[in-house]
Order: structure tokens, then C-alpha cells, then sequence
């Protein structure tokens, strides 16, 4: 009887183990978390968690009973040190769990600006886990100075809602434009109106000097020389993947743990899924921070694991909430060399249509539900209505 190790307790972690007893395996399932929480959605995090609309209770992906009644053992509050590929055995600084397959689901940490810049100082947030949130929520309060260093989507998600708790918001973003590596100018510009319509100052095009204080962050010095008042700042400038202790272990590391299609890594007995893992694509590898990918690639390997050798076929799809506005995308723009926009039926709201070689490979809808609904289907299906019919269409449905 094969006994598997999960190591991290993400969305992966939890979606890999409950496929693996769906699918019929009997043996242990032993899933080690560095945090002492059990498994937990992150995207409300940043959101819903952090307005106070959601509690831990609705946070949790299972209760503490599905996991006794599925036979799956939690060791929380553990930190994972090595991996002992020879033995097959994983060390934590509590213990040392065997293993005849492992999984690793290890998630990303959040990138940090360099201590000597400030980054390290006191009042300065990242927005990734529970911990972080414990340390932010008490300081979000209705007029102070936030500045929110990093123009994706983690950094917009904070600015709005810290606007709506009612503090001063400036977002600042080094590249030329917000969303700049991510989404078209279109949808940027989609995205920043309906920021600058609640009250968030933005700046573009403009780099981070360094973080002003002394003992705690009272100010961002931007490259430009302006110095912006902060009572505290966020730093979202994206994610890394948390590869580490796979590199420690001589597995092999491109865009994050490297894995083959079928989720397996450089030692047959090791697998990897969700934001720390990455796997073949027609362009080289790809790597997906999305629940979406974690859940489905988790439960490709835990098939995988016990035998289903099938590879992982992405279906990507991704939302971001901002203030009462819905972004909504369907498959991947990389590469894109068209762009349709179709403008939507209300204020900040519209379409974005990408178009790579004459075939439709994603769509942004931001509070247009319909067109990402019918991108979403279009997209799965290989069909690619032509641009000009995306422009014109009066009904989306007729390009089904």
C-alpha cells in the first residue's frame, strides 16, 4: 500500500488529497503545512476576509471532520527542512515523516523589496496569508496615507479595498502602465478609471527610490524624487515560487519545480502541482497562479499517482474582484497580436478580445459576464470567430 506525503497546505494540497480517496486510495495520506491553519481559500484573503465580510469558519476549505472521517492526517504548524530523496523521507523541524510518494504543493511567497531600501521596515505589508492579514487589518482604518507599491493585480486588489475602508490611496507602478505584463492597454485602461472614479491616485512609469522612516515607514520616495506621506504600504509586486527545499533535493527547477505532463518531477517518487509547479506547453513550460490551476492540476497528479497516466491539459481561467466590479478571463493572452474591445452596456465595464495568429485565446470581461461565459466556451471549444464578427456582433451568442 503506497503511502503518500503532501507537503503544503494550500487549495493544491487540499483538492490533491480528497482526489486521491475519491479515486479509491486506502493507504495514509499524511499533508504537512508550514501555517497552523488547515487548508484555506487565499483569494478572499485580500478581499472579503480583509473587509471583515467573511469569517474564518467560511474561509476553511473543510472541517476538522472531514478529515478525520477521510482518514487524512494534518501535521500544521510544521516547517518542512529537507527532503531525503535516498531514504524517501521528509524532515520537518518537528519530526520525519516517510514516504513512498510525495507531492509537492508549495504554493509562492510573496516577493519583498530589499531590506536595504526599506522593505524591511515596520508598517510595511505583503498580502499572501492569514498571518499577514492579522497584521494588516487593525491598521486599515478610515484616514490614513496608504501607499500601495505594484500595479497588478494583487497591488490593485489591495488599493480598492482599502478605498472602500476609507483611506487615502496612492498606487504606484515602476512600468509604463498598470497590468502591464498581464492583461492589453485596453483592459488597463478599463481597470484604472474605475480606480481613479473611487478616489485611488495612480502613478505609472515611475520606481520606488526607497521606503522613508525611522523604526516604522512614513513615506515612499519615488525614482522621480516626489516623496509620497505613508502611515503604512503594501507591497504586492507579484509572487515566487516556493522551490527551495525541491532545489535542496537536486530536483530539477525551471519557472518553478519542474514537472513533466503528468505532474511528476525529475524523481519519479516526487510530484508537484499548483503555483510552485511547472509543466510543458507547445512554447516551452508554463507555470499558472490560479485556484483554478491548483485544483485541476492537483487532481491530474493525484490520478496520476495512482496510475491514470494522463497529461495535464490546462483550462485556465482567473477573476479579480475591485470595488463592485467583476473581472472576469477566460485562456492565456501570451503572445497575442491582436486585440478586439468591446465596449460595455454600463460604466467600467467592456470586453477584451486576444487574438494570436488569428485564433482567439483570451478574453477579458469586466462586469460582462455574457462575454466571458461565451469567450470561456469559445475558447474550450478551438473556435475563433473572426475579429471583425467579436466587433460587430450585436449578440455575442450568434458567434457560438
Amino acid at each position: 500500500m503506497m503511502n503518500i506525503v503532501i507537503l503544503g497546505a494550500g487549495q493544491a494540497a487540499a483538492s490533491l488529497a480528497a482526489k486521491l480517496r475519491a479515486s479509491g486510495h486506502e493507504a495514509a495520506i499524511t499533508l504537512i503545512g508550514e501555517e497552523p491553519e488547515p487548508p484555506y481559500q487565499r483569494p478572499p484573503l485580500s478581499k472579503a476576509y480583509l473587509m471583515g465580510e467573511m469569517g474564518l469558519d467560511r474561509l476553511t476549505l473543510r472541517g476538522a471532520d472531514w478529515w478525520d472521517e477521510n482518514r487524512i492526517t494534518l501535521r500544521l504548524g510544521e516547517r518542512a527542512t529537507a527532503i531525503d530523496r535516498d531514504r524517501k523521507t521528509v524532515a520537518t523541524d518537528k519530526g520525519e515523516y516517510p514516504y513512498d510518494a510525495l507531492a509537492l504543493t508549495l504554493g509562492a511567497s510573496p516577493r519583498r523589496l530589499p531590506a536595504a531600501i526599506g522593505g524591511a521596515l515596520p508598517g510595511v505589508h505583503v498580502v499572501r496569508n492569514l498571518a499577514d492579514i492579522a497584521g494588516l487589518k487593525p491598521v486599515l482604518t478610515p484616514g490614513r496615507r496608504l501607499v500601495v507599491i505594484g500595479g497588478g493585480y494583487i497591488g490593485l486588489e489591495a488599493a480598492a479595498v482599502a478605498r472602500k475602508l476609507g483611506l487615502e490611496v496612492t498606487l504606484v507602478e515602476a512600468a509604463p502602465r498598470i497590468l502591464g505584463r498581464v492583461a492589453a492597454p485596453e483592459t488597463a485602461d478599463l481597470i484604472r478609471a474605475l480606480h481613479r472614479a473611487h478616489g485611488v491616485e495612480i502613478a505609472e512609469g515611475t520606481g520606488i527610490a526607497r521606503i522613508t522612516g525611522d523604526g516604522a515607514a512614513d513615506g515612499v520616495e519615488l525614482a522621480d524624487g516626489r516623496l509620497l506621506p505613508a502611515d503604512l504600504v503594501i507591497c504586492g509586486i507579484g509572487i515566487a515560487p516556493e522551490t527551495a527545499l525541491a532545489e535542496a533535493a537536486g530536483l530539477a527547477i525551471e519557472n518553478g519545480i519542474a514537472a513533466d505532463g503528468r505532474g511528476r518531477t525529475s524523481d519519479p517518487a516526487i510530484w508537484a502541482a499548483g503555483d510552485c509547479a511547472s509543466f510543458p506547453c507547445p512554447d516551452g513550460r508554463m507555470r499558472l497562479e490560479s485556484v483554478g490551476n491548483a485544483i485541476d492540476m492537483a487532481e491530474a497528479v493525484a490520478a496520476n499517482m495512482l496510475g491514470a497516466e494522463r497529461d495535464y491539459a490546462p483550462k485556465p481561467w482567473f477573476w479579480s474582484d475591485q470595488f463592485d466590479a467583476k473581472l472576469q478571463i477566460a485562456g492565456l493572452n501570451t503572445g497575442y497580436d491582436r486585440v478586439v474591445m468591446r465596449p460595455g452596456a454600463a460604466e467600467h465595464a467592456g470586453s477584451v478580445w486576444y487574438y494570436r495568429a488569428g485564433r482567439l485565446v483570451a478574453v477579458d470581461a469586466l462586469n460582462e459576464p455574457r462575454a466571458y461565459m461565451i469567450g470561456k466556451r469559445l475558447i474550450e471549444a478551438g473556435k475563433s470567430p473572426a475579429p471583425e464578427a467579436v466587433a460587430e456582433a450585436a449578440d455575442l451568442k450568434t458567434l457560438m
